[in-house]
């Protein structure tokens, strides 16, 4: 699992009238822009995607973010794992329900039908809150984005975020609260995108974009998380 994912909003109060359309929320009083991060369960953020135009819910920023770049070129970590018997290849991030059945997506159930699911649904759901609380102390650690913003440009924004989250993980790793460790060369991918020609990395990209979005995998990796932690 290599982390949880979700969205933040962060409600910017002098957001030019031209651009309320864009940002605004029927349930803000104010206009929003929200944050895409992932965290682990020391609540290292590892990534984080902020300030699209139009961004006003997690899949609008999903589409836009720079997450799975790497893996549609073809030049993302290896990370090969097995569940229950069965070799999966390629890692996954927790996610709730508004997210789609990608192959690097585990989701819960709404209705747990049976005792099996029902505690899938609240381990999923319970180490999915590494998430919320990254962003919590986040909040509490960074007055400045606990509050509605005052700045005027949307690069001011990203850059107060981006900085925020900076101090926030090398708090983490002064305080030695980072525990996450490994060696960086044994999850190079073994071929530089480079190296490959225009005509193969579109090949890749198309392949890749297919395995992403292959629900088959999405349920298969339920099912086979299912029954490890029932067993």
């Amino acid at each position: 699992m290599l982390g949880s994912i979700d969205c933040m909003h962060w409600e910017w109060r002098n957001c030019p009238k031209v651009w309320h359309g864009q940002f605004g929320r029927g349930d803000k009083k104010y206009p929003t822009i929200l944050l895409e991060a992932v965290a682990s369960y020391d609540l290292w953020i590892w990534h984080a995607f902020f300030g699209v135009a139009g961004a006003n819910n997690d899949l609008t920023v999903l589409n836009n973010s720079l997450l799975f770049d790497d893996l549609l070129d073809g030049i993302d970590p290896v990370a090969p794992f097995e569940c229950n018997g069965v070799t999966f290849e390629k890692g996954y991030y927790l996610a709730d329900g508004i997210y789609p059945q990608w192959a690097s997506f585990v989701k819960s159930f709404k209705v747990a039908s049976s005792e099996k699911n029902v505690l899938y649904k609240r381990k999923q759901e319970g180490a999915r809150k590494d998430i919320e609380r990254a962003f919590g102390v986040l909040q509490g650690r960074w007055r400045i984005i606990s509050h509605p913003a005052r700045a005027w440009t949307i690069n001011k924004l990203r850059r107060v975020m981006h900085t925020c989250i900076i101090l926030h993980n090398m708090i983490l790793e002064d305080q030695k609260y980072a525990l996450a460790e490994f060696d960086e060369e044994s999850y190079i991918c073994p071929q530089p995108n480079i190296l490959r020609t225009w005509v193969e990395r579109c090949d890749i990209r198309r392949k890749k974009d297919q395995e992403l979005c292959d629900k088959n995998t999405h349920a298969k990796l339920q099912r086979n998380i299912i029954e490890h932690l029932w067993q």
